[in-house]
């Protein structure tokens, strides 16, 4: 029996199309991918580690001679021999923090300012605070999804934003976030015909 095909979902924002997969991130083939970072920039363990292993010490020495970043900042990396080209280090906030949304959605678009700086058309996004950070997915999801629809909305460079997921607790947290808004753009762009037809 043959194993069913996950599609991923994607919505397409003006002229910039947004996508989730789920995979390792520092292994996709885009301009640059997001690290969601401590104050110190150190690599550490897990996720960072791979970082480190995958594209060399190289990474973590340009760190430390940025290192500290402020709080909900971001700053921006090579990625040594990673198939990227940058890593942008983005400082957000713990779960309980008070203004966990705010704080996040601050985080995001320090993030997507950085990629605009660096001229950056395909960027990939982890599910940001998830996991070792202890924000739940659902409300990663759903600040980073109004994030980024805001951001794509304006003047952008970007043209592919991949949000890449660990696990399926994470998937499905953001496939629905992006179903609604899919949803809710369909239901905006057929008010708008009717309003128009009237």
């Amino acid at each position: 029996m043959e194993a069913a095909v996950v599609s991923n979902p994607q919505l397409t924002i003006q002229d910039s199309v947004l996508r989730l997969t789920r995979g390792d991130i520092t292994e996709l083939e885009v301009d640059a991918f997001v690290f969601y970072a401590m104050p110190n920039l150190a690599l550490g363990s897990g996720f960072g580690g791979m970082v480190t292993v995958r594209g060399g010490a190289s990474i973590q020495k340009e760190l430390d001679e940025i290192a500290p970043v402020a709080d909900l900042e971001a700053v921006v990396s090579s990625a040594g021999k990673l198939a990227a080209e940058y890593i942008i280090h983005a400082v957000g906030p713990k779960f309980r923090e008070d203004d966990i949304e705010a704080k996040l959605h601050t985080t995001m678009e320090n993030a997507l300012l950085r990629a605009e700086e660096k001229g950056i058309k395909t960027l990939a996004f982890p599910a940001m605070g998830a996991g070792y950070y202890g924000v739940p997915a659902p409300l990663s999801a759903t600040v980073m999804l109004a994030a980024l629809e805001s951001h794509l909305s304006g003047e952008t460079g970007l043209e592919e934003v991949t949000i890449c997921v660990l696990d399926n607790t994470q998937f499905k947290a953001f496939e629905a976030a992006i179903n609604a808004a899919s949803k809710a753009a369909s239901t905006t762009a057929s008010n708008a015909a009717s309003a128009a037809l009237s």
